[in-house]
């Protein structure tokens, strides 16, 4: 069987506008899934660029790390820092082969461009052992040139070269021809990267790797190859053609649809922005309506029955007599009086280590229909600790779209009340917990907020 690697590139999307957390969110994912190669790009901010790589590699340890460069020895020497941790490190000199790429993007002749690419494969070859050199636009260079800058970025020390159908202008069979020549005239290990301009990145790619490519460049989301399309199709097909990959299947479908998540969340930044500057300025009164406040707890994201917006509205006036209500004081009241069922789990039992010498860790226990579930995890912090203890318990991770911990009575014995709102499939489900014991509010509402999930998802 052929094994084809995976390079996955969803953290090089243009214009990603991901938070550092989703970052690490998605590459974390990623590790989990099991692709050969997670990609990062060019660093732009040589300090939090660098940090990112950093933090990725301290939980990325099977697969390979690799960071775009290529223009300049600065961004070689970035990379390198950037990777300085990597269990698994490459540097991908990233460069256009096509005449008109070469021209515009690095302001340079054929003659010169060669020269840079010897130059810059051996520059970064200084620095890691693995380096991969991405001819860019290659179905739009010219035959010979590009034969000789596969031969100088090989004769300078790269291990893989990938060829990159940049403008989407060759059909599958074309392409496969395409690979299949330079296959033929090389040893080298080939990847292909395939924009889906046309929708036919995937058939380009399974084309490709049986004419002689050993990789395949992917994404989730975006104009590469789909992920989840291409491994299926291998999963599906790969037995009759002798092609596999070391993608995990039982996985693949549960995190494609987390990074889905995350990367739907992040197209709506600007509306998100929007929606919070509407949110600071929730005012409400005594003297509103159902249907002003409902209005208001649609803006926090919330979509609720006839039902459930009653019971919000009688709980709104309770609270109304006394005090005006914003944002988080409508946050706990949809907590705390809508969508109440029936607890799937129950908490039993939580142990906390946390310290200023040590990394906080948290043993949960629940109860699911009679049986008794346990996570031990260590997080950033107790309260981080305990969540991803509960994730792991449940199987599943979902986004958490808000925290809040507030004070509901004065004293050193006060009681703490904990708002969780998590998002699933577009939802906005809030929990509410209450103790005298901020991890254990939040613990609660934590999970009040999974059992809504649960018991919509059945």
């Amino acid at each position: 069987m052929k094994n084809i690697g995976i390079a996955d590139t969803t953290l090089c999307r243009e214009n990603n506008s991901f938070s550092f957390k989703e970052k690490i969110e998605i590459a974390r994912q990623l590790e989990k899934l099991g692709v050969d190669v997670i990609e990062l790009p060019e660093i732009e901010n040589s300090k939090t660029d660098v940090l990112l790589a950093r933090t990725v590699s301290s939980f990325v340890k099977n697969s390979v790390l690799s960071v775009a460069a290529g223009k300049t020895d600065e961004s070689i020497s970035l990379a390198a820092e950037a990777l300085s941790n990597a269990s698994n490190a490459t540097i991908r000199i990233e460069l256009p082969v096509s005449p008109v790429g070469m021209e515009y993007t690095c302001h340079k002749k054929a003659p010169k461009m060669l020269e840079w690419i010897s130059h810059a494969v051996s520059e970064a070859k200084k620095y890691v052992s693995s380096v991969e050199f991405c001819a860019l636009d290659a179905t739009r260079a010219e035959a010979d040139f590009l034969y000789s800058a596969i031969e100088n970025a090989l004769n300078a020390g790269a291990g893989i070269i990938t060829l990159c159908d940049s403008a989407g202008s060759m059909l599958p069979d074309d392409f496969a021809a395409f690979v299949g020549k330079i296959s033929e005239k090389t040893n080298a290990k080939l990847y292909v990267g395939c924009t889906n301009k046309n929708g036919l990145a995937e058939a380009e790619s399974v084309l490709a790797v049986r004419n002689g490519a050993s990789g395949v460049k992917t994404a989730v989301g975006g104009e590469t190859a789909s992920l989840e399309t291409f491994a299926t199709i291998i999963k599906n097909c790969g037995e009759s053609y002798s092609l596999k990959t070391n993608v995990s299947y039982t996985e693949l479908n549960r995190i494609v649809k987390q990074i889905n998540r995350i990367t739907d969340s992040s197209k709506n930044d600007k509306a998100v922005v929007n929606v919070e500057e509407s949110i600071k300025a929730i005012r409400l009164d005594k003297n509103d309506s159902q249907q002003a406040v409902i209005s208001e707890v649609k803006k926090l994201g919330y979509d609720l029955s006839e039902e459930d917006c009653a019971k919000v509205y009688e709980e709104f006036l309770r609270v109304a007599s006394k005090k005006n209500v914003g944002a988080k004081e409508l946050d706990a009241i949809v907590a705390s009086a809508a969508l109440q069922v029936p607890a799937t789990y129950k908490l039993k039992s939580y142990v906390i280590n946390n310290g200023n010498i040590i990394t906080a860790s948290a043993n949960i226990t629940l109860e699911k229909d009679g049986k008794t579930l346990e996570g031990i995890e260590i997080g950033d912090g107790p309260i981080d600790a305990s969540f991803i203890a509960i994730d792991k318990i449940i199987g599943c991770r979902y986004e958490l779209d808000d925290f809040q911990i507030q004070a509901v009575t004065e004293g050193t014995e006060a009681m703490g009340s904990a708002v969780v709102k998590l998002r699933a499939n577009g939802k906005v489900y809030s929990g509410n917990g209450i103790s005298t014991d901020i991890i254990g509010a939040s613990i609660r509402a934590y999970l009040n907020a999974i059992n809504k999930i649960v018991y919509e998802e059945a």
